[in-house]
């Protein structure tokens, strides 16, 4: 059973950072493209980031291009998100999942009881 656990979100100021982690067990993670998505208050869900299985290759939304890193240790099986200069609007919910399309992500993320992790950006 595919078994994700988001941690490192907090409270920040605006230009401030955080590191997130996703800690993955239930399946060969090293085999697995990777991603993170959010959802915003009263907004539906927004593809953040993905990582390709050998972490050589990712993509970013452009609303965190060039702000948010994403990366993988696949020896710990933890997927990464560095989020720096963080604006209010980056304020959301932060899941990890097998990369997917939106509808998948939102499947898992009922189904599975994702908790993820609580990223709030204010001053």
């Amino acid at each position: 059973e595919v078994h994700l656990v988001e941690s490192g979100g907090g409270s920040v100021q605006p230009g401030g950072s955080l590191t997130l982690s996703c800690a993955a067990s239930g399946f060969t993670f090293s085999d697995y493209s990777m991603s993170w998505v959010r959802q915003a208050p009263g907004k539906g869900l927004e593809w953040v980031s993905t990582i390709d299985p050998r972490g050589r290759i990712t993509y970013y939304a452009d609303s965190v291009q060039g702000r948010f890193t994403t990366s993988r240790d696949d020896a710990k099986s933890t997927l990464y998100l560095q989020l720096n200069s963080l604006k209010t609007e980056d304020t959301a919910k932060y899941y990890c999942a097998k990369t997917g399309n939106t509808a998948y992500y939102v499947d898992f993320i009922e189904s599975s009881g994702a908790q993820g992790t609580q990223v709030t950006v204010s001053s």
